[in-house]
């Protein structure tokens, strides 16, 4: 094994320049969720070229590469579609232009998360020029959606395709840290129904605004209440949005509406986080409501879910944990940093929903998730490309 740690370290090097370039060709198409079209069609084009076995396009628009047909699956999952270039005067250079330049390539994606997609194809690339023939069969997901709707890409590979790895690697970006969960969350909103009246005469009416402002107040009492986990930390929730609806703007307000942004730690689940929203609402007219999702994705197809998206995190001690443990001491001889996300990725449906052992591991500072001037060091990609190989092996043996 030593010996092909070695050479899996050597070939990462080599194809440095490879795995940049192929990054930068990917970060100079545009891709927000549904509109992944154009970068689907060039990550197939380099899984092809990088010599996998299979690589197709499934219906929802997911490219999904296969390496060997062993019995026990290993997945790779990285989702294509990036947030929105925001303000352009926030950036120094050019978003789109995936310029390789300072030992970095810049723009869009390169860090969330189309460097975890480039690095892997480098890693197949490995595998195949070292005839990796254990029995695993290993699939490369560059997935779509995830920044609209985590997990939705998986609940269609699971369900649909019905692709059910044994094990999960996100390549979400991780600094080059082996990380074993995150905070679950939810999109909720809170309806409250009143009765309008004439502005003149407030008294004949019942103030939706005052129903949802009180509300709110408790809102942010709950917040500091809510549960604690060791490794995960605290549940969280805050609204981010309020709206409100009369006959006139010289009426009582009628209608109100808050949006919750809420975070689960350890232990809170859907039902717990509405239960605590329906006690502060009790004796008004108002209604809990967890929202849905439903998009047409590029390929034509609506698909959809509950924007419920479950809290996971591994043991330290599972076998998925350690053998990435073991592949990174392996090929870099120290012990990898084990710690978690603080935002939310498609873990939540690999190990939140179907409690397939899940870790991630991914090029780039998360920092830089959704920020200008987002660039990823092209060392990172390197280290990750080799530390994907290495883990097939170590999982094979």
């Amino acid at each position: 094994m030593e010996e092909i740690y070695s050479k899996i370290k050597l070939l990462s090097e080599k194809y440095k320049d490879y795995t940049a370039k192929n990054l930068s060709d990917l970060v100079k198409i545009k891709s927000l969720s549904t509109q992944e079209k154009e970068v689907q069609l060039k990550l197939k084009q380099q899984m092809e070229e990088a010599g996998f076995d299979e690589v197709k396009i499934d219906g929802l628009g997911n490219v999904i590469g296969r390496i060997g047909h062993g019995k026990k699956i290993l997945a790779f999952d990285g989702h294509m579609d990036t947030v929105d270039l925001g303000q352009m005067n926030n950036w120094d250079f050019d978003p789109l232009g995936g310029e390789i330049k300072d030992g970095f390539v810049h723009g869009r994606g390169s860090v969330d998360q189309e460097g975890g997609p480039a690095s892997f194809v480098t890693a197949g690339r490995i595998l195949k020029e070292l005839g990796f023939n254990k029995d695993l069969t290993i699939y490369f997901v560059g997935s779509v959606m995830e920044e609209d709707c985590d997990g939705l890409c998986w609940k269609y590979i699971i369900e649909e395709d019905k692709i059910i790895p044994d094990f999960v690697i996100s390549t979400e970006p991780t600094n080059l840290n082996i990380y074993r969960g995150h905070r679950g969350r939810m999109e909720i909103h809170v309806h409250f129904y009143g009765v309008s009246s004439h502005g003149s005469a407030p008294e004949r009416g019942k103030n939706a605004i005052y129903m949802a402002s009180k509300t709110a107040l408790e809102i942010e009492k709950l917040n500091e209440r809510l549960a604690f986990d060791e490794f995960l930390g605290k549940g969280s929730v805050t609204i981010s949005e309020i709206i409100s609806g009369s006959p006139s703007l010289c009426a009582v307000a009628d209608y109100a509406r808050i949006h919750l942004d809420r975070r689960l730690t350890w232990g809170e689940t859907k039902e717990s986080a509405v239960a605590e929203i329906e006690e502060l609402i009790k004796g008004l007219n108002a209604k809990v409501e967890v929202l849905n999702y439903s998009e047409v994705a590029y390929t034509g197809l609506e698909y959809g879910m509950e924007k419920y998206y479950p809290t996971w995190k591994m043991e330290e001690s599972h076998e998925v944990v350690q053998i990435g443990v073991n592949a990174y001491k392996n090929l870099f001889g120290s012990n990898p940093k084990v710690d978690k996300w603080t935002f939310s990725t498609n873990g939540i449906m690999t190990c939140g929903t179907y409690k397939i052992p899940t870790i991630g591991f991914g090029p780039g500072n998360e920092v830089l998730a959704h920020a200008p001037n987002e660039k990823v060091p092209v060392n990172d990609l390197v280290i990750a490309s080799a530390f994907y190989a290495a883990f097939a092996y170590e999982l094979a043996e």
